[in-house]
């Protein structure tokens, strides 16, 4: 089983074939080279925990072989960051762990716990922006997580919650901007555009997480089971939504994005190709400086769904960078 040091020495590949970028191995290493074919990284198989393709590629059996040897695995996305393909590294056969996924009765349970984690995150969040003004969306957020708490709930209640929780917050954390309410995949604006793909990158960065330890990422709790859904993932995604927000809005304060070219079609918003790599590196490096405390926190998961069904014991997600103990 992949242990923490072992993870945190592991990095992100990432490639972009429309720009040029070829795919080779040589020996043990995997290296990309440029449109001129001079090397613009090499990295031991062994360093590498995934590889994002971002545009068309043409998979060769030197690639799958290599990801099955070495344990990583491949992304594909389209130019638009939509995945289209995964080839995951998985454990096979944790017979053991999938029986309990099907068997707990404690889903609900378990959705209010991650659910409750999600909104104490966001409060948090709310509080890195130092706004005197924005006591009272903590006090909100505060009473509904209280609420939680002490009664029980079904999923839509759960869910409902979540929903006045998510207002608050995303009315406090970008109220600078032309914000005009959280709208997942109709891209009415840039930042839900934006969120849109970090939450894409860090669904699939949990994603191979996951796998590691052989979950049936179909099987959630708080995300039901719904055709192709990789319900768990949704799940688990929850706690760390924050991380995405919190770097986008700085971004746009820095003005990182000022020189991005945005393109609006029948009312949809879409980033040119070509600043691609810049937003992808962007949003990678920081959740790569929350790596330990996602991949602590999938670890834990699965520790305590197999030793345990104590809901007091559930594990909790911090918002801490790498090196901050």
């Amino acid at each position: 089983m992949l242990t923490t040091p072992d993870f945190m020495s592991k990095k992100i590949v990432i490639a972009f074939p429309k720009n040029g970028d070829k795919i080779s191995f040589k020996n043990d290493n995997l290296v990309i080279l440029d449109c001129s074919n001079k090397i613009k990284l090499q990295m031991s198989c062994y360093k590498i925990f995934a590889v994002f393709i971002v545009g068309g590629f043409s998979v060769t059996t030197g690639i799958i072989e290599k990801s099955k040897k070495f344990g990583f695995s491949i992304i594909f996305l389209t130019t638009t960051f939509k995945v289209y393909e995964t080839i995951n590294f998985k454990m096979e056969g944790n017979t053991l762990l999938r029986r309990k996924q099907y068997s707990t009765e404690i889903s609900t349970e378990i959705g209010k716990q991650i659910i409750i984690n999600k909104m104490e995150n966001q409060r948090d969040t709310i509080k890195q922006i130092r706004d005197i003004n924005n006591t009272e969306g903590i006090i909100i957020i505060n009473e509904n997580i209280k609420k939680l708490i002490k009664n029980s709930f079904n999923t839509y209640e759960i869910m409902g919650i979540e929903g006045i929780a998510a207002k608050v917050y995303f009315n406090r954390i970008f109220k600078e901007f032309d914000w005009h309410g959280r709208q997942p995949r109709v891209k009415r604006d840039k930042i839900n555009l934006l969120l849109d793909i970090g939450y894409t990158i860090l669904f699939n960065y949990i994603e191979a997480i996951l796998n590691v330890y052989g979950f049936d990422i179909y099987k959630g709790n708080l995300h039901q089971e719904f055709y192709k859904r990789k319900s768990l993932v949704c799940d688990l995604i929850e706690p760390f939504r924050p991380i995405v927000d919190y770097k986008i809005r700085k971004s746009f304060n820095l003005g990182c994005f000022n020189n991005y070219e945005f393109f609006v079609d029948k009312g949809q918003y879409s980033l040119n190709w070509k600043y691609n790599s810049d937003f992808l590196q962007i949003m990678l490096e920081e959740i790569m400086l929350y790596r330990k405390c996602i991949f602590e926190y999938i670890q834990s998961y699965y520790r305590w769904f197999m030793k345990s069904d104590n809901i007091d014991n559930f594990p909790k997600a911090r918002l801490n960078k790498n090196d901050i103990n």
